[in-house]
């Protein structure tokens, strides 16, 4: 199965986050880093998105 991939902007609309926030957090190692997808692409795998979005929610439960 081929995972699914999540552009930058797709990415932004999902989560309504900007662009700098989500380097931020990347720099900051609080969020996944992308694969590259070409010379100047770079995309985000979904199933590593959910998995973030899920240990987010935990951790606010706690």
């Amino acid at each position: 199965m081929v995972p699914q991939i999540l552009r930058r902007k797709q990415l932004e609309t999902r989560l309504g986050l900007s662009r700098s926030s989500i380097y931020k957090m990347m720099a900051d190692g609080k969020f996944p880093y992308p694969i590259k997808l070409g010379n100047r692409s770079v995309g985000w795998i979904s199933s590593d998105i959910e998995k973030w979005l899920e240990d987010l929610q935990v951790a606010q439960n706690d």
